[in-house]
């Protein structure tokens, strides 16, 4: 299945349910190496719009970082951390945690 039919059908999906934040962050990660823009302007979206969307964080932080948006990736770490300790999701902590430490070594 190409990354274009993947997307074709996750624009599908969205439009068809537009509230649901799988469909955005299914979007945000197909762009994420093809077209760079388009991935922040969905992991944006994610964030400003479905803040309680845990997945969101750990993707749209290490994006970031790697788009050399420093500043930004720190934030979204340490939202998603937060967030993470809020909903007693303690396997995304870890996994948030542990990222947020080797982002913050490396960089």
């Amino acid at each position: 299945m190409s990354n274009l039919y993947r997307i074709q059908q996750l624009l599908a999906f969205l439009e068809e349910d537009p509230a649901n934040p799988f469909n955005l962050y299914a979007l945000a990660l197909e762009y994420q190496n093809e077209d760079p823009e388009q991935a922040a302007f969905y992991f944006n979206k994610l964030l400003e719009g479905h803040k309680d969307y845990l997945p969101t964080y750990y993707q749209a932080a290490a994006f970031y970082a790697e788009q050399e948006e420093l500043e930004l990736a720190k934030e979204v770490y340490e939202r998603g951390i937060a967030l993470a300790r809020k909903v007693s999701n303690l396997q995304a902590l870890k996994e948030l945690q542990n990222a947020y430490q080797n982002f913050l070594f490396e960089n």
